[in-house]
């Protein structure tokens, strides 16, 4: 790989490991597309489709741990979060589709979008939960809900 697209920074950290580490493979697969979408042509047209498969694979198990972290605490703002979620998730596939179908023809543009999509949800909506949580954790509110990765 040439360069990388996106780059993690620590201010990127929400400070709950378990979606920090998440966080990061978001990143690393994100760089894996665009590297995908460089290399442009008919040729690696099912790589890149391939690798964006992958990508919305992975997004969604993210979002399924974000999800379940957010019932058990009952996290107040969860169904707006949810909501980003799931209407990131529903553009996403409607572009993959598009893509796929030959509709558009704008693999950059994609790419981009989750680009500026992970870091704007990361920065704001992200930060919000993790602030939270470590607060949770800081009163002992937290209880048992796993925000450690497992090993």
């Amino acid at each position: 790989m040439a360069e990388n697209f996106m780059e993690w920074e620590d201010r990127l950290s929400i400070g709950i490991p378990v979606i920090d580490i998440q966080h990061r493979r978001l990143v690393e697969i994100t760089n894996k597309l665009y590297e995908a979408c460089r290399q442009g042509g008919r040729a690696i047209r099912g790589h890149f489709i391939a690798t964006l498969h992958e990508t919305v694979d992975y997004t969604c198990y993210h979002f399924g741990t974000e999800d379940k972290i957010m019932q058990r605490i009952r996290y107040p703002e969860y169904a707006a979060h949810k909501k980003e979620h799931d209407d990131f998730i529903i553009k996403v596939l409607k572009q993959m589709q598009d893509y796929e179908d030959e509709k558009i023809y704008a693999p950059h543009a994609m790419v981009r979008y989750l680009r500026d999509w992970i870091l704007s949800h990361i920065a704001i909506t992200d930060l919000k939960l993790g602030t939270y949580l470590l607060e949770m954790k800081k009163t002992g509110a937290l209880g048992k809900v796993i925000i450690e990765p497992e090993n």
